[in-house]
């Protein structure tokens, strides 16, 4: 056991993720073809390509990420205790978010469909009481529910934690985490694509939707409650991150072929192939996502694990950011787009008034007011030293 400094690389690299994300739902509004809440009359084919390349590994770099903070963590509580904090890291924020921070993207996707009358405060108060709305009001459902939208990965994420307190101890005694800390070489790829494999092949077929639904989700669930486990289990092992880091080269040039594989399947592969160009199509859609992630930490790992004032300022101001963007990017859609400002003024001033909006609503209102911290995921009081703090993990 030994003391470790914070993994700066790791904060890095979770603000990269959101923002990527921020970015990703703004282009939503505009990317040609592609369903969304709302969408823009100004939509362009251009973006698919870009947003294709994130959608591939965007959010299951996320889980792989918090599947590490509860590896840097878990040995500094007890089970019930670190429990407890992550039901009010995650819960209250999802509670409040889709009460509060959400409802307005439903009432501007049924405004949009000409489904409701004009006015907010009707509506949030129909939202509010669990009251009946059309059936395709919003994401084709039959009737009105509390709606998480975009805030979908907390529910996710906050399983994924409490199952891990109990069953990180039997992996733990049992070696897996050896095992996959071990990896070497081609084998950091290879090995942990096999589950993803087995999961394309035996679940994806049977459930081949991704719905955010939590209770029927189920390849999601195998897919990014995996990846969970993998940051979990390969943790603050500093000899596999030393290896990572070593390899990143070789890592980038898989990572490139492993997309041009991918999207040149997409392009001559037709969609009811099977046998061996079936199974080619899967390994090329997981060897992608998981090498894309491990790209990421390699050159994270070598370039960003250093301390810095705006980076810490990032880590703490991420989170609320995330739980507050994709409201104002339909608020802002929404309100503007009847004003036909053209292609290239409607998306300044979406995504400028997005990060805009997030940096004013936290800086001035969430940082400095005590009660909405917890809301948005932040301790009561902001961390008053600037000194990186230690968490306790085994490099064993």
């Amino acid at each position: 056991m030994t003391t470790m400094q914070r993994r700066h690389d790791i904060d890095a690299l979770r603000v990269i993720a959101f923002g990527l994300l921020i970015l990703y739902h703004s282009g939503m509004f505009y990317v040609a073809d592609w369903g969304w809440h709302i969408k823009s009359v100004y939509t362009s084919e251009w973006l698919q390509e870009p947003m294709r390349f994130l959608n591939q590994w965007r959010m299951s770099l996320l889980f792989v990420i918090s599947g590490l903070a509860m590896s840097f963590v878990r040995r500094r509580y007890t089970g019930g205790r670190l429990a407890l904090r992550r039901l009010w890291r995650l819960g209250l924020p999802l509670i409040f978010g889709m009460a509060v921070i959400v409802a307005p993207q439903p009432y501007f996707e049924a405004l949009g469909k000409g489904i409701i009358e004009p006015g907010y405060w009707a509506f949030w108060g129909q939202y509010l009481t669990f009251q009946d709305f059309p059936g395709n009001a919003w994401g084709g459902e039959n009737e009105i529910v509390w709606t998480w939208n975009h805030l979908w990965y907390l529910p996710y994420v906050l399983f994924y934690t409490l199952l891990a307190i109990p069953l990180g101890l039997v992996l733990d005694k049992i070696g897996v985490n050896r095992l996959l800390r071990n990896l070497r070489g081609w084998a950091v790829v290879a090995v942990p694509v096999i589950p993803l494999m087995l999961y394309g092949n035996f679940v994806f077929p049977h459930y081949p939707f991704i719905d955010h639904s939590l209770l029927g989700d189920t390849y999601a669930h195998c897919l990014y409650g995996t990846l969970f486990f993998y940051g979990y289990l390969i943790g603050n092992h500093l000899p596999w991150w030393d290896a990572l880091a070593k390899h990143r080269r070789g890592l980038l040039i898989t990572g490139l072929v492993a997309y041009i594989s991918l999207r040149t399947q997409e392009w001559w592969v037709p969609e009811n192939a099977s046998g061996i160009i079936e199974q080619l199509s899967f390994l090329s859609v997981y060897v992608n996502r998981w090498t894309w992630i491990l790209v990421l930490f390699a050159y994270g790992y070598r370039y960003l694990n250093r301390p810095s004032d705006k980076l810490r300022y990032a880590t703490d101001a991420i989170f609320p950011w995330y739980i507050l963007h994709q409201t104002i990017t339909v608020a802002l859609g929404g309100t503007l787009g009847s004003l036909a400002l053209g292609p290239v003024i409607e998306p300044l001033l979406v995504v400028g008034g997005t990060v805009l909006g997030c940096y004013v609503i936290y800086e001035f209102f969430i940082r400095r007011i005590p009660v909405l911290r917890p809301l948005f995921g932040l301790p009561w009081k902001a961390r008053q030293s600037t000194a990186a703090h230690r968490v306790t993990a085994s490099t064993q």
